[in-house]
């Protein structure tokens, strides 16, 4: 049973850094880009609403959301935070489709963005089973160095 255990915690420790790398490096190098504009024009992606509500000019404002999205890809990618990290990712991935959604165009990208949202908060959610599983075997194994295994009968 508990090769069993083992190859299903094997199998999708895969997934999940799959899922941590990319929801930790996606946002950084997007983020990234909101000052060089190498990938796209990104206040070109701004609703019309938000650009009569900012305060600042979209250029401006779009260099607020790089600070932002390098952060929160930073938090996906620290180990201490990165449960938190994906559900701010989901969060602003959320955000950032509604925002598309009210430009009247750009539905592919919004759609894109929302799935990717859901994405994150998948992740964010294995993060919690993961660190649940940890948390049994983190205490046997402390056990066990301070008493030596105990030998379980066999069923």
């Amino acid at each position: 049973m508990k090769e069993t255990k083992q190859m299903k915690e094997t199998a999708l420790d895969k997934p999940w850094w799959t899922l941590r790398l990319t929801y930790g490096l996606v946002p950084i190098i997007a983020g990234l880009d909101k000052f060089t504009n190498l990938l796209t024009d990104w206040t070109k992606y701004l609703s019309p609403l938000a650009t009569k509500v900012i305060p600042v000019s979209p250029p401006t404002f779009m260099h607020g959301v790089g600070i932002v999205e390098i952060a929160a890809g930073a938090l996906v990618l620290d180990k201490r935070t990165t449960r938190f990290g994906g559900y701010l990712v989901s969060a602003w991935l959320a955000g950032i489709g509604i925002n598309l959604l009210t430009t009247g165009k750009y539905f592919d990208v919004a759609v894109r963005d929302l799935v990717m949202a859901v994405g994150a908060f998948t992740y964010a959610k294995l993060t919690e089973i993961r660190a649940q599983q940890e948390l049994p075997a983190k205490a046997e194994k402390r056990r066990d160095e301070r008493i030596g295994p105990v030998a379980h009968p066999a069923s």
